[in-house]
């Protein structure tokens, strides 16, 4: 006679017996975080594949492989952002280990809930932990929304369809404003509605502007100033909105749109102005406070440069465009680096058989331009080594000479395309050569040459301004080619931005032995 139905069925699962569990957890390779990590991830996989566990046993043992998780996956986020991003194997690993963790550990909450939702059994026995359930789940998405912006998007549909429904569901039971301790030894309390918000407000920080290491500093402070963040059903004193019907990104508001069931609004409010503050304390000081670093040990420059980036990202005035962008089609050629524009621009000799050193370039498509800058597409299996603030050359299929650009924004589209924004520091790059004035007075048969200089650097320029007898037209680069060539220490580059000034300095206004002679 069958009397499981007594007791309920037996669920054949290592993870079910709380006992087993725990000592299961006690073997993990605390030494080896990747290891450790994989284990946990396939634990939870085949926790969320089992069907039959209770409610509360299954949220016991969920929250039982998340702190036994919470060092590992510390360790592996740090190994992942200080990675040279050359070690491609190596970060595919590190990445594919982390986003798949998070995902699994959403899964497994989300899974709780949707099984609280349809009144299975264990229900009631953990009544008074779906808030921190739902809390949990939504900074879990939070965090698989930060990985995949690390590799630039695109962020996958379901992570906003699930952010919008778990928000809907607390909504709805009443719980969005629960302060709620989400784990053990956390200092400060959270809500379910905060942790909607750390994940919209993310997404809303033009984080395709951000580098990895920046873009982490970023995810961090956005946790720290949460508090202040406002959420309403009105558009009045918000500057951006979420359609929790849509499985889409929030988006800033640039004209006012009618209220709607389905949208939230909202803004930094408070935590712009604490973040506001806390950038002019830093500027005052040259200190960063403890409690503003973030718990990463990040260098100030970087800080700093990523609460600049949010003050702007969060106002309610944006920075506009300095030039109109235009939709257009057509083809730029690409060099990446320093050695390889200089290499570029003034090739090697053509008795140079070493063709490994030749410079290697790429052809991007641009689909729109401005004054300033192109959107580009990059093609399949090109720009493997592309970065924000990456140094590129630049020619367009209409110019004869090369020009320079910094690599300024990174997004992946919903069809896998590679997107980049290139912001133009110059409209013609020259290749110079670099003497001090020693070398050239010790040549008695050198010709008298006329030297340009370098200013120092303005705070209102990306680039270096030259001033100086610079050559443009080809008659007249011919004549200075047919000197006699000095001796020279090093190459540079001068890059002639639309902002320059042409005319010569004074001396006094120049670096004495930053004297250029134009080769």
């Amino acid at each position: 006679m069958d009397l499981t139905w007594i007791g309920g069925r037996k669920v054949d699962h290592p993870l079910a017996d709380a006992r087993h569990a725990r000592d299961l957890v006690s073997t993990l390779p605390l030494g080896d975080p990747a290891t450790a990590l994989r284990q946990i991830t396939e634990w939870l996989e085949s926790l969320n594949q089992t069907e039959g566990l209770k409610i509360n046993r299954r949220f016991e043992t969920v929250d039982l492989l998340d702190g036994a998780a919470n060092g590992p996956q510390k360790k592996l986020s740090h190994d992942y952002l200080f990675t040279p991003r050359e070690q491609k194997y190596h970060e595919n690993r590190l990445w594919n280990a982390a986003y798949g963790y998070w995902k699994e550990l959403g899964d497994a909450y989300n899974l709780c809930i949707s099984e609280y939702e349809s009144g299975s059994s264990g229900t009631t026995a953990i009544r008074r932990s779906l808030p921190v359930i739902v809390a949990r789940a939504l900074r879990a998405l939070t965090l698989q929304l930060k990985w995949e912006l690390l590799r630039y998007g695109p962020v996958e549909r379901r992570i906003w369809s699930e952010i919008a429904r778990l928000y809907r569901l607390a909504e709805q039971a009443g719980m969005a404003d629960s302060a709620i301790a989400i784990y053990p030894g956390e200092h400060e309390l959270t809500t379910p509605q905060r942790e909607f918000l750390k994940a919209v407000v993310l997404a809303a920080s033009s984080p395709d502007g951000l580098p990895p290491l920046r873009l982490e500093i970023a995810e961090r402070a956005v946790a720290h100033f949460a508090h202040g963040f406002r959420l309403s059903t009105r558009p009045e004193g918000c500057t951006h909105c979420f359609d929790l019907a849509l499985s889409k990104p929030p988006v800033r508001l640039l004209k006012g749109p009618n209220p709607a069931e389905t949208l939230r609004f909202f803004a930094a409010s408070e935590g712009l102005a604490e973040l506001g503050r806390l950038t002019a304390r830093i500027s005052q000081s040259g200190v960063i406070p403890a409690e503003a670093n973030f718990d990463g040990g990040h260098e100030k420059e970087a800080v700093t440069a990523v609460l600049n980036h949010l003050v702007q990202a969060w106002s309610d005035q944006p920075p506009t465009r300095s030039a109109e962008r235009r939709q257009t089609a057509g083809c730029i050629t690409v060099v990446p680096g320093l050695n390889e524009i200089l290499d570029t621009l003034e090739p090697r000799s053509e008795d140079d058989l070493d063709f490994s050193c030749q410079p290697s370039t790429e052809s991007w498509i641009v689909d729109n331009a401005s004054d300033y800058g192109y959107g580009a597409i990059i093609p399949a299996r090109k720009g493997s080594w592309i970065r924000i603030g990456a140094l590129i050359g630049v020619k367009n299929e209409t110019s004869e000479y090369w020009t320079i650009g910094l690599i300024r924004r990174i997004a992946c589209d919903e069809y896998r395309q590679r997107r980049v924004g290139i912001q133009l520091l110059a409209r013609i790059a020259i290749p110079i050569k670099i003497a001090s004035e020693i070398q050239i007075q010790a040549s008695p048969h050198q010709r008298p040459v006329k030297p340009a200089a370098i200013p120092p650097p303005s705070r209102t320029s990306s680039a270096i301004p030259i001033a100086g007898p610079l050559c443009r037209d080809k008659s007249s680069r011919a004549r200075m080619a047919s000197r006699p060539r000095c001796r020279f220490s090093s190459r540079v580059m001068a890059v002639v931005p639309p902002w320059a000034s042409m005319k010569p300095m004074a001396p006094s206004t120049c670096r004495k032995t930053s004297h250029l002679c134009i080769a």
